[in-house]
């Protein structure tokens, strides 16, 4: 029985997948539980429009990613900290503080699991930090630790 999956089922497959499974597994378990639905003309012709709609989305969602990688390599933020004498700083700057920042000065809003390297900054000085924005877009943003008066 050949069924389209509505929903990612283990060992099975993910959803909008059409897999061939058993057919008391298909008719009694998954479109029973509304996991699937039978694979019709109709059934795949939907899923099919439904595959084009992702596809474009994917391609809206990739354009605007690069479009924030284009703002983000251009920013530097800057981050007044307390030193000790020797540039020693107290504390550190994470990754949460970064993308508040980004998002009260620019409008620019970055998850702050998005960052490559999650390490606090704890150095004085320009700072590079990768953010991948979408699956294969990666930008790169400067943060500036600068000294307290």
């Amino acid at each position: 029985m050949k069924v389209i999956l509505l929903k990612d089922v283990k060992k099975v497959g993910k959803a909008g997948e059409l897999v061939e499974v058993a057919d008391g597994y298909g008719r009694n378990y998954l479109i029973r539980n509304n996991l699937a639905v039978l694979a019709t003309a109709t059934s795949k012709e939907v899923l099919s429009k439904q595959q084009a709609q992702h596809d474009k989305q994917l391609q809206k969602d990739e354009a605007a990613a690069l479009e924030i990688k284009k703002q983000l390599e251009t920013i530097t933020l800057e981050f007044p900290v307390k030193a000790g004498v020797e540039g020693k700083v107290f504390g550190s700057i994470s990754t949460k503080q970064i993308a508040d920042k980004l998002e009260r000065e620019y409008q620019i809003k970055v998850d702050r699991r998005k960052f490559l390297d999650s390490t606090a900054i704890n150095t004085l000085g320009i700072s590079d930090l990768a953010i991948e924005l979408f699956k294969g877009v990666i930008a790169n943003i400067k943060v500036h630790l600068v000294a307290k008066e």
